[in-house]
């Protein structure tokens, strides 16, 4: 059986579940993975690297890297230290550093601010390596190094070992800008525009329209090139507007979706976040249409705890020309995180199946 080619685009812990639930195909299924990357985050230890250095912010980079690293203990052992993240210790004190518990799973203090440390990745009084994942310094150095933020991922996936490959969205960093409806509550039904990943991500109110700073990056060639030659999309689970949404507002990407062969697949969160507080699951599905009309879709997978009465998501599914799958893809433990193997498993016959 020939390879299934599979892009699957997003950013932060949504596409590490994505990318670790396609290795899990693997025992039935041979699958090469490429993911896309969006490269809006301006949070935590890579907004300071990204205001502080310039180039692409890459903690979400760097999340997708580890997802995709390879199960040798040599190459687990450097997905740890990818993953390893420097203590707050005050500035002249001695101190021992944290690693993240699993470092295929660890909290992400990049993408909306630090998750332990403040809006900043760091304390006041500190030292400057405070809330750094290592994974990102070497990120950051590669790309100076290699002049090449492509090239670097890859050097970066060689050391890795990673099943498959990571390219960002575009080779230029993006803002996120979000017109909001309440996100001043003392402003009452006020729309105002939000600025960067991490606001839209927090903010209260309910997200009306997004865009993104320049309006129309150049988007990463081999992405393209991936995009065209793949036999299936994925998008989601992750943020919608911060992770999912933002490579439709590409034109080159978003072209390039519509035009491929490949057949398109959409997984849905399991729960809401802050960014989308009031929008329903079918709600989802309707934004992807309101920032790509021309898209079209195969495949809605869903779980059926997670979406309650299928029948509004249904007709949402439809509406895209997709079917809407629903399989049990949850942790067991009750929490709204996608359990790899379990979605893995829902996806084994969706690749398998010939059009």
């Amino acid at each position: 059986m020939t390879a299934r080619r599979v892009v699957a685009f997003g950013g932060g812990h949504g596409l590490s579940a994505s990318l670790r639930a396609l290795r899990h195909c693997a025992p039935e299924l041979d699958v090469e993975i490429t993911a896309v990357v969006t490269v809006g985050d301006d949070g935590g230890s890579s907004g300071r690297l990204r205001a502080e250095r310039g180039g692409l912010p890459p903690g979400d980079l760097r999340q997708a890297l580890v997802a995709l690293a390879g199960d040798h203990p040599a190459t687990r052992r450097s997905a740890g230290l990818f993953q390893h993240r420097f203590a707050a210790v005050p500035v002249g004190v001695p101190g021992s550093g944290t690693t993240d518990p699993d470092p295929a799973v660890g909290d992400d203090p990049d993408r909306h601010g630090a998750a332990r440390r403040g809006t900043d990745g760091a304390s006041a009084g500190t030292d400057g390596l405070a809330g750094h994942a290592v994974g990102n310094l070497v990120l950051c150095g590669l790309m100076e190094l290699l002049g090449d933020p492509v090239a670097a991922l890859e050097h970066a996936g060689a050391m890795l070992g990673t099943v498959g490959r990571v390219l960002p969205m575009s080779r230029q960093p993006v803002g996120i800008e979000a017109r909001v409806r309440g996100a001043d509550p003392a402003a009452g039904d006020e729309v105002r525009t939000v600025r960067g990943q991490h606001q839209v991500a927090v903010t209260t109110g309910r997200v009306e329209s997004l865009r993104l700073t320049p309006a129309a990056p150049a988007a990463c060639a081999e992405a393209i090139e991936a995009i065209m030659a793949a036999d299936w999309l994925i998008f989601g689970p992750g943020s919608w507007y911060t992770s999912v949404l933002p490579h439709l507002l590409v034109p080159q990407l978003a072209d390039a979706i519509v035009s491929t062969s490949a057949r398109r697949l959409v997984t849905l969160n399991l729960a809401a976040e802050k960014e989308t507080l009031g929008l329903s699951v079918a709600d989802h599905l309707a934004a992807l249409r309101q920032y790509l009309p021309e898209l079209k879709v195969d495949l809605v997978l869903a779980d059926a705890k997670a979406v309650g009465d299928p029948e509004p998501v249904e007709r949402a599914a439809e509406s895209l020309g997709a079917r809407l799958v629903l399989a049990p893809v949850a942790v067991s433990d009750g929490t709204p995180r996608h359990d790899p193997a379990a979605l893995g498993a829902a996806l084994v016959p969706v690749l398998r199946a010939d059009r």
